[in-house]
């Protein structure tokens, strides 16, 4: 008798998005809710920030940053819509799925939208581990993500920073985002 994948000793281990993850044959894509996504080795993602940052260096690190950010917006301007999902619901949404995608285990340590702060570890990030040991943060696609978030549900501009990364030799990443007028001594 053949089991089900969910019998597979928890193959989908309560992953909301590999159940509703569907693949169109006709486009050679697979869709979440109408969002195309792709699987992509963490290798191949470290190999190509390496030879950016070789090339341009801190603007090579911008432009990672930047393209996590789109995501990141386009992500929480999608889901919170899309589902009728609060500020904190959408923020809480989108670190189910940054785990439940493959980008480590999510944990949000400080969600404050009065304060406009969020801070987030996430353990085990594959583009650290992918990366290797470095002397700087390097999760640029994560810190992006969190901004974009930020953003969002702030309704202003934010820093994002990674004062914590396992490519340095922390035992986690850590992602400190602050709304604009929490930052500005104006």
């Amino acid at each position: 008798m053949r089991k089900s994948p969910d019998d597979l000793g928890g193959l989908h281990m309560g992953n909301e998005i590999l159940r509703q993850l569907r693949f169109d044959s006709q486009r050679g894509g697979l869709f979440y809710r109408d969002v195309r996504y792709l699987l992509i080795r963490p290798e191949t993602l470290a190999s190509f920030q390496r030879a950016i940052e070789r090339a341009l260096d801190e603007k090579g690190v911008q432009i990672l940053f930047e393209a996590g950010f789109r995501g990141g917006t386009l992500s929480a301007e999608q889901y919170r819509e899309v589902l009728g999902l609060s500020d904190e619901e959408t923020a809480r949404f989108m670190m189910n799925m940054g785990s439940q995608i493959g980008w480590g285990r999510f944990e949000v340590e400080q969600f404050n939208p009065p304060q406009k702060t969020i801070r987030v570890k996430v353990f085990h990030s594959p583009f650290a581990e992918a990366y290797g040991s470095s002397p700087r943060s390097v999760c640029h696609f994560i810190r992006g993500v969190m901004a974009g978030l930020g953003a969002v549900i702030f309704g202003e501009p934010v820093r994002s920073e990674e004062p914590l990364c396992l490519a340095k030799g922390d035992s986690f990443c850590l992602f400190e985002v602050e709304g604009a007028r929490a930052t500005s001594s104006v």
